[in-house]
Order: structure tokens, then C-alpha cells, then sequence
């Protein structure tokens, strides 16, 4: 695909209304690498190639079985790729660093397991499915033959098991922690758009309590 080559010649391969993404893509990410060091390209090197594999699992998503299904998605959720590119400005860190979270370690696993669960769980509960690609909750319903709520409460048991394993990396490399802390961060962060089934994700205006309470009301 175009976005596999990574050149301006590939524009080509698109149709029309994908063009001007396509150049404003490169341009952005030509954009970064020209505002970080010689020293630290590396970084923006490892952010693009995490564009280029979760472009590669938007193609192969379909309807896969629920086990397939999570290992496409979850990589497809956007936590992988978010992982990385917050690690571009964290000063302190090697290129070990980096390609231990782009080397699809447990604890970013199990952080886009979370992410993809909690979205899914929460897009179902409201009714709203896009249609275009087949939720973990569908998945576990139709390979089960069980009701939405039997598989729900099965997909919340796993997002325990996974902040199990998120927790766990805490304790696997020292060196590693402040990297490791900004993976169970961003996880954290996720209960603020799908706590209480909610889809703030989708519909930014239910997080607007939470905002005003935080930077516009004063304090009793």
C-alpha cells in the first residue's frame, strides 16, 4: 500500500479523496523529524513504522473469530501507536527503550486489550455498533451463542486479567519504569471516556462536567 512505501510517488496508488491525507501524512511526519536532533531521528523512525503496522491491521480487520479478533483490534486501537509517539519527548530515554515499546511487549498489549475492550463494551451498551468492523462483544456473542450481557461480563473479567499483566510489568525492569508508568497512565486515563459505559471517546460533551470541574469552576 502507499502508506507501506512512505514516499511522494505513492500518491498514485490512491483514489482521489485519499491524495491530499496522503501528502499532508508525509509532510507532518517530515514536519516532526525535522524538529528533533540528529541524535534522536531514531525516534521518529519507530512513530512512523507504528502508523505503518496499524494501517496494516485496519486492512485485515473483517470478522474474525473472537480470539483473532482481539489480537487485530486491540493492535488497531490506536494505544500502540500512542505508546511510541509519547515517547518521542521523554529526554531521558535509549533506543532500548523504544524498541521495547515497539516490540509489542505484554504491558502494551494488555493496554490496547483494555482500550479496545472497554470502547467496544461501551459502544454496545448505547446501541451503536459502526458496523464496519466486527466488536469483541459481537464476536464473543455469535462464537458462544450467548446473550450481550453473558459477554460483556466475560469481557470485563478480561480487562481485570489485563491490568493484572499492565501491573506486573511494573516490577520486570527498573530501568524501564518511567515508560511503564506512562503505559499505566494512559490506560488510567481511559476510565474518564468509558467509565459507567459511557462513550466519551465518541461524544466529547459528556466529558464537559469533568473539564468545567477542573480548570473553570473554582474551588468551594
Amino acid at each position: 500500500s502507499a502508506i507501506q512505501r512512505w514516499d511522494e510517488s505513492a500518491v498514485t496508488l490512491l483514489p482521489e479523496y485519499l491524495k491530499k491525507f496522503y501528502r499532508e501524512l508525509l509532510r507532518n511526519f517530515k514536519v516532526l523529524q525535522d524538529q528533533v536532533t540528529d541524535n534522536d531521528k531514531y525516534r521518529v523512525t519507530y512513530t512512523r513504522k507504528e502508523f505503518q503496522k496499524l494501517s496494516t491491521y485496519y486492512l485485515q480487520e473483517a470478522e474474525p473469530s473472537f480470539g483473532d479478533q482481539i489480537t487485530l483490534t486491540a493492535m488497531s486501537s490506536v494505544i500502540p501507536l500512542l505508546c511510541v509517539s509519547g515517547t518521542v519527548g521523554m529526554g531521558y530515554v535509549t533506543m532500548e527503550t523504544f524498541e521495547w515499546v515497539a516490540s509489542r511487549t505484554t504491558a502494551i498489549v494488555a493496554s490496547a486489550k483494555i482500550g479496545r475492550f472497554m470502547n467496544d463494551i461501551a459502544a454496545m451498551k448505547r446501541g451503536k455498533n459502526k458496523g464496519d468492523v466486527a466488536s469483541s462483544v459481537e464476536c464473543y456473542m455469535n462464537e458462544h451463542k450467548v446473550t450481550m450481557e453473558v459477554a460483556i461480563d466475560k469481557i470485563d473479567s478480561l480487562v481485570e486479567d489485563e491490568w493484572r499483566t499492565l501491573n506486573q510489568a511494573h516490577f520486570e525492569d527498573h530501568k524501564l519504569f518511567p515508560v511503564v508508568e506512562q503505559v499505566v497512565n494512559l490506560t488510567a486515563s481511559m476510565a474518564s471516556f468509558y467509565d459507567e459505559r459511557k462513550d466519551a471517546y465518541t461524544f466529547p460533551t459528556l466529558l464537559q462536567d469533568t473539564i468545567e470541574s477542573l480548570f473553570v469552576n473554582p474551588v468551594p
